[in-house]
């Protein structure tokens, strides 16, 4: 899903999580004044977003990768690793925004988001 919503810019970090089309759009319109963004094809009937966004970084060595999506208890827990680029890597100086757009199964539990290394 992710691909599908770029070039989004989210400033800040996010972990979100849509039932809706229209919460889903809204949000996007809140977060990117302005910007037209199509929004990737979800049944929201049977599905939801989940949106991870890491806030600017420094240059294009950065990516969030899913670990993992389970339920426990009454949560959807969603795990994410931001991989940072090592001192020798070439990479292009340049503010990146990475974020993940997810599509689970719908359910009524809320979100919770493990980063490891993060706060």
């Amino acid at each position: 899903m992710t691909a599908g919503l770029r070039p989004a810019e989210f400033t800040r970090q996010i972990r979100e999580i849509f039932r809706s089309r229209s919460d889903l759009s809204k949000y996007l319109e809140h977060a990117m004044p302005g910007r037209r963004l199509t929004i990737p094809r979800i049944d929201f009937a049977r599905r939801e977003a989940v949106l991870v966004a890491a806030g600017p970084r420094s240059s294009t060595g950065y990516e969030l990768r899913v670990l993992s999506v389970r339920e426990r208890g009454g949560r959807l827990v969603v795990t994410v690793h931001e991989r940072t680029p090592s001192l020798g890597e070439r990479v292009t100086p340049r503010v990146t925004y990475p974020f993940l757009l997810l599509s689970v199964p719908r359910s009524d539990k809320s979100l919770l988001l493990k980063w490891p290394g993060r706060p």
